[in-house]
């Protein structure tokens, strides 16, 4: 089987800091290749890879102002349709753009939709469900009117996220810095509950983040980090004592989330989106609604085993799990054919 793995250009695939789209590109193409699936990773050239790297944007636009997204992401596409005969599959994790080739090739074209963002997009996606098959990341975020042909949870190495049995007595916000991901709750649940807040994340919103955020850094009570990679960002994860995802949107899934539980870090969430899919109330954290139940559920943490928390999630968000569903979806197409 010979696949063709469409990535972003956003970042680069693996992202050195934030770009969750690439991490779950890099995360099923490493996991592909090891089960023994022959794929062409088609991505920015400085990206890393097990898989045989085909690139010709020289960099991602988030890191180099001068590559034009449009003109690159187009650039992109096209080398990917012009190999299209070369493949079995063509599994596309960088949204809509892809779908204005889909009538061009015979290849059979698989779309991840990394959360259906709006009835905006749509008419992207209904006209070409008849040659795109289309993937969704959680059950909430399916769109009643589109047809799919498979709901896949991302998977994570949890031998990446060791268990840290202690934590801290610190609580965590890791995110996008921006109105959606509650980052001013989770400061609100810290000053109320007298814990120390670490905020990891890059600044999406700059006008909330110096009007909500700024004001209340101080270096001790409340710390921000920025972006944050590699050991640190496992650091981050494992040295606390909860996760705080006060979500203001229907999230369609949560990468940190997962992550998060893998080092034995509970989370407390909104329960909105895919929130009930990822936690169990009262096993591997909690669900809430609002700011007064999450400051409850503060004081409820200790009674969760962080071994437990980190079981549950190598139990059902591996990698592996993840490969192995769209390989079962790649031979269901292959075989309908």
């Amino acid at each position: 089987m010979r696949i063709a793995m469409l990535a972003p250009i956003a970042w680069r695939t693996p992202p050195r800091h934030y770009g969750p789209w690439e991490l779950v590109t890099s995360l099923l193409t490493e996991a592909l290749v090891a089960k023994g699936i022959d794929v062409t990773l088609f991505a920015t050239r400085d990206s890393i890879t097990s898989a045989t790297l085909a690139g010709v944007v020289p960099a991602p636009y988030s890191d180099d102002p001068a590559i034009d997204a449009k003109v690159w992401e187009y650039r992109h596409l096209a080398h990917v349709f012009d190999r299209a005969g070369e493949f079995d599959i063509i599994h596309n994790q960088a949204d809509f753009p892809a779908h204005a080739f889909s009538g061009l090739v015979a290849t059979p074209i698989v779309t991840t939709i990394h959360g259906f963002s709006s009835e905006r997009i749509l008419p992207m996606y209904k006209p070409f469900e008849d040659r795109v098959h289309y993937v969704a990341i959680s059950a909430a975020d399916r769109h009643p009117d589109l047809r799919y042909a498979a709901t896949i949870h991302h998977g994570i190495v949890p031998e990446a996220f060791p268990l840290n049995p202690a934590g801290s007595d610190d609580l965590l916000f890791f995110g996008r810095i921006h109105p959606d991901k509650g980052t001013a709750e989770a400061i609100e649940i810290a000053r109320r509950t007298g814990r120390r807040l670490h905020i990891y994340g890059i600044v999406q919103d700059q006008a909330y983040h110096e009007r909500e955020v700024l004001p209340n850094i101080d270096g001790e009570a409340v710390l921000f980090h920025g972006p944050v990679g590699g050991e640190a960002r496992i650091a981050a994860l494992g040295n606390a004592h909860a996760l705080l995802h006060i979500i203001n949107y229907n999230e369609p899934f949560g990468l940190s989330v997962i992550e998060a539980m893998a080092c034995g870090t509970p989370v407390i969430a909104q329960r909105r989106g895919s929130m009930p899919e990822l936690i169990d109330d009262g096993v591997n954290g909690y669900l809430v609604d609002g700011v007064e139940a999450a400051v409850a559920a503060v004081g409820k943490i200790d009674k969760l085993d962080r071994s437990k928390v980190s079981q549950s999630v190598a139990r059902r968000f591996s990698v592996g799990r993840m490969a192995d569903q769209y390989i079962a979806l790649y031979e269901a197409i292959l075989t309908a054919r």
